[in-house]
């Protein structure tokens, strides 16, 4: 019994101990999750637990023997062990309950229409978490209040807020090159046009010219494409290139994001005047709009004659 006590005391102990070297719940449960993450410590407590069974089977089978023996060189064992006090159950070292047999030593002088009253201990696992919690909450009004270390639920909110935008600052710069041709749309935003621009004029005058007109390569400034108009089809032909006609695959060398750029200049050159404009290729390109049908309510109501 005393060994259960001190384990039981020691599992407290060191669960008490471990909260209260955290200043949240949440830090807390942070704590244990990463303590049972480290598969050196599942490993040790899997080892101790085994430790633990080996040595309850082997002082089980000590007990088995003992028993045997008695009952071989003890013909009134049985008489004996009825007189003895049976060894306590781990229930019973948890409750600290009397046992049934010595009720009576603790029984008060109360009758509540033949009900008895016992004096029992408190429970141990219910003594131990009240004191607990009394050394928790001084460690936690000192921590917050007295010596202010702690941050208070306002504080907290704010820290996580801000992680939360900074997080989230950081998705959205590499966000861009998550756009493909099925998702990408025209960029509005005047530094990502001049962005756009300045690739234009490094990689496609050549076959272009710097104001669309098309040399090699078509004329951008007409309403008539060879690959299909539109931002998707344009970023789709900058990104998978035209290989046949001499046009490379720029995604890897551009990624996402700056291919929308180009993609979305390009659009900006639609309806300008270049100075010498190549002849229309391909078929005149007409944005698809999603139109509703507009019935006449009364052409389906019947006329009385």
């Amino acid at each position: 019994m005393k060994n259960r006590k001190i384990f039981t005391t020691g599992i407290l102990a060191l669960f008490s101990i471990t909260n209260a070297m955290a200043t949240t719940p949440q830090q807390s449960y942070e704590y244990w999750k990463g303590f049972f993450g480290d598969p050196k410590v599942v490993a040790l407590i899997i080892a101790i637990l085994f430790l633990i069974f080996a040595l309850a089977s082997i002082n089980k089978a000590m007990n088995t023997i003992k028993e045997i023996t008695l009952r071989a060189t003890n013909p009134n064992y049985d008489a004996e062990q009825a007189s003895m006090p049976s060894e306590p159950s781990l229930m019973a070292s948890l409750t600290d309950a009397v046992p049934i047999e010595q009720e009576a030593d603790i029984m008060l002088d109360h009758d509540y229409d033949g009900i008895k009253e016992l004096d029992n201990n408190l429970p141990p696992w219910w003594l131990y978490g009240f004191y607990i919690s009394i050394i928790w909450a001084i460690g936690y009004f000192a921590y917050f209040e007295v010596f202010g270390i702690g941050k208070t639920s306002g504080e907290a909110y704010q820290a996580e807020m801000a992680q939360a935008e900074e997080a989230v600052n950081q998705y959205l710069a590499t966000a861009a090159d998550l756009v493909d041709e099925n998702t990408v749309t025209m960029v509005t935003d005047d530094a990502r046009i001049k962005n756009g621009q300045k690739i234009f004029v490094q990689n496609c005058v050549a076959c272009h010219l710097a104001d669309g007109g098309g040399s090699v390569g078509p004329n951008l400034t007409d309403e008539y494409w060879k690959h299909g108009g539109g931002i998707k089809n344009i970023f789709k032909t900058i990104k998978y290139g035209v290989p046949e006609k001499g046009m490379i695959s720029w995604q890897d060398e551009l990624g996402a994001s700056k291919m929308q750029d180009v993609a979305s200049y390009v659009m900006t050159l639609q309806g300008t005047t270049p100075a010498n404009p190549k002849a229309p290729e391909g078929e005149k390109w007409v944005e698809e709009t999603t139109t509703e049908a507009v019935t006449d309510s009364t052409a389906s109501e019947p006329t009385e004659e």
